[in-house]
């Protein structure tokens, strides 16, 4: 019985870090403006248009995808799954609200290379850290999940994350080119960065993860 309850105690300890990772990841993309990963960058995108924070649409954006998860990959669906869907957006905000607003931190060149290797790391981080919990995925990242399975072996998940990136992207450019907002402060060079090295790293720095938990 103890075992089993710090077996436990570890996968959620674990979850946590890697959702706070991300959030943590996201708010330095923000901060850096070389621009976001591909969800984020759509959501930014969208709610710039409609006035609405970044927390409170990613939350409805998550919402709207996780009944739809519901009804096709329901496996996906786990603790770690609704944590994510509501802590993220909201940690986002609170980080950039701390140290550009509370802190009145003047973003130099240098501070914003520095935001951009620390929002490459904490992304690989802390997707590494909740996958190795094995404690549910966020409602996004089943959307490639979704699209392999109705597609068969026609696409693969690699050729269906890029699809649901491009789109996201896609949206979020539309979205903030409609608004009047700077385009390059939610796609650009962090963008890039983030699209050519997150997996081989959440690779890396799961394998090391994995060992806190069996």
């Amino acid at each position: 019985m103890t075992k089993k309850m710090k077996y436990s105690s570890a996968r959620f300890i674990m979850m946590l870090a890697g959702i706070f990772m991300i959030g943590m990841c996201v708010a330095s993309y923000r901060i850096s403006g070389f621009g976001v990963d591909a969800f984020s960058c759509m959501n930014l995108g969208v709610s710039g248009f409609l006035g609405m924070t970044f927390g409170t649409w990613q939350l409805i954006v998550n919402a709207v995808l996780l009944v739809i998860v519901w009804f096709t990959v329901r496996s996906c669906i786990r603790l770690g799954t609704l944590v994510n869907m509501v802590f993220v957006g909201y940690t986002a905000d609170f980080l950039c609200w701390l140290v550009l607003d509370q802190m009145g931190l003047t973003v130099t060149m240098p501070l914003r290379i520095i935001f951009l290797i620390i929002g490459t790391l904490f992304a690989s981080m802390g997707c590494a850290c909740y996958m190795a919990a094995e404690m549910g995925i966020a409602p996004y990242d089943s959307v490639a999940f979704i699209i392999t399975k109705y597609a068969g072996e026609k696409i693969s998940f690699r050729a269906a994350r890029v699809m649901s990136d491009l789109a996201a992207v896609s949206a979020g450019v539309v979205f903030c080119l409609m608004a009047g907002n700077r385009i390059w402060e939610i796609v650009g060079l962090g963008t890039i960065i983030n699209a050519c090295v997150n997996g081989p790293l959440i690779q890396f720095f799961r394998g090391r993860f994995e060992r806190f938990v069996k």
